[in-house]
């Protein structure tokens, strides 16, 4: 593996957008197209599946450790107050709130 500090360690849980939690069992180094990739092999339990992110797009992807009983009880106020009202096209709404899930930030997906 190349010397680059990595975000996460083999038997960490992880959330990733659109899978929920998954367990990284995994460092793996492959080529591909060429190119060396540093990847995180993760195992989703739940769906059955496994799934291999670039360390290097880890963040982007949304992937993220678990949150603290901090932030999770700061996403359960903001799910308590007063929804905001959005008067735009559905559609925009749509995009709106996908790439607030995709975001993985909790404050964000409950409001």
């Amino acid at each position: 593996m190349a010397s680059k500090a990595l975000s996460f360690d083999v038997g960490d849980y992880v959330v990733y957008p659109k899978h929920g939690v998954g367990k990284v069992i995994e460092l793996q180094e492959t080529e591909i197209a060429g190119t060396q990739l540093e990847l995180y092999v993760l195992r989703f339990e739940k769906e059955k599946m496994t799934l291999r992110v670039p360390v290097n797009k880890a963040e982007s992807t949304g992937m993220r450790k678990l949150s603290s009983d901090k932030a999770m009880k700061d996403a359960m106020e903001t799910l308590k107050s007063k929804p905001k009202v959005k008067r735009t096209m559905w559609s925009r709404r749509a995009q709106e709130y996908e790439a607030k899930i995709n975001s993985g930030d909790l404050i964000l997906i409950a409001e």
